[in-house]
């Protein structure tokens, strides 16, 4: 995988590791001797990691002790951020005692937490960009921010504009993904960068204007149902089908970018 990144000119990944969503793995993925393995994978590539992505709900009872020891594996690969679910709002005060935790743990590490906006249809602590002030208020925490992705919008709340949303949740964001989604009868269906209605180039326009860093995101083995839950395919995608997407989404964000702004 870095070595195909590589070749198509990418110089960062964000690797991701979130139930559901990608190859199933426990905590063994997360041990000191899994992080050597990745930082010899890295530096032989000549791929960074700046962000990381490790999607739990932070409300959970076991939260700070999973994600403590994802937050180590991530920072001992280099990543400055780690991105992450805030919780279902129900969970909300098991939440706020977690992520003081938490945040004073990314302190010691030098590790900010992104907080991501889902794209499941739940009720969360963090739904929209309006929930954001508040939400990271509250936390009163430096190194706990927004990693907002208007791509989640479209399904999360139909109702809401994913431009506007991602416009309004840019001042809180200290990281941000950009990924293009297509919705039909059938459901939300993930698309080449610019091709998908979410209005990538006005976001990537608008980030360009800040010293925000941002990941394309391309799920191809994924869609949404109209329920807005994920379904994953059982078969791989070929790794040329891969380069063929990611090859031209580099080039799509570089064009909307600054010249002077690198996309990682």
């Amino acid at each position: 995988m870095l070595e195909s990144l590589a070749s198509i000119g990418a110089t960062h990944v964000e690797p991701a590791f979130i139930v559901g969503y990608t190859e199933p793995f426990d905590e063994s993925a997360f041990t000191p001797a899994q992080a050597q393995q990745w930082k010899r994978w890295l530096a032989d590539s000549g791929i960074i990691c700046h962000a990381f992505s490790s999607h739990i709900d932070l409300g959970r009872d076991d939260a700070v002790e999973v994600f403590r020891g994802r937050m180590d594996f991530a920072r001992a690969l280099g990543a400055e951020v780690i991105n992450t679910n805030a919780a279902a709002r129900r969970l909300k005060k098991i939440f706020t005692a977690n992520i003081e935790v938490l945040a004073r743990h990314a302190e010691s590490i030098g590790l900010k937490i992104g907080l991501e906006n889902p794209g499941d249809g739940s009720d969360n602590l963090l739904n929209t960009a309006s929930d954001g002030p508040a939400l990271l208020a509250e936390i009163g925490h430096p190194m706990v921010g927004l990693n907002y992705d208007a791509g989640n919008t479209i399904s999360h709340r139909p109702g809401v504009s994913p431009v506007a949303d991602a416009l309004a949740a840019m001042p809180l964001c200290l990281h941000t993904h950009i990924k293009d989604v297509r919705r039909d009868a059938s459901g939300y269906f993930f698309t080449p960068l610019g091709q998908g209605s979410i209005d990538c180039a006005r976001i990537l326009q608008a980030v360009a204007e800040t010293a925000l860093n941002l990941s394309i995101e391309v799920p191809l083995r994924l869609h949404r149902l109209p329920s807005a839950q994920p379904s994953r395919s059982p078969y791989r995608v070929p790794l040329a089908d891969i380069e063929a997407v990611l090859k031209p989404a580099l080039a799509f964000v570089q064009q909307h970018l600054n010249p002077l702004t690198t996309a990682h």
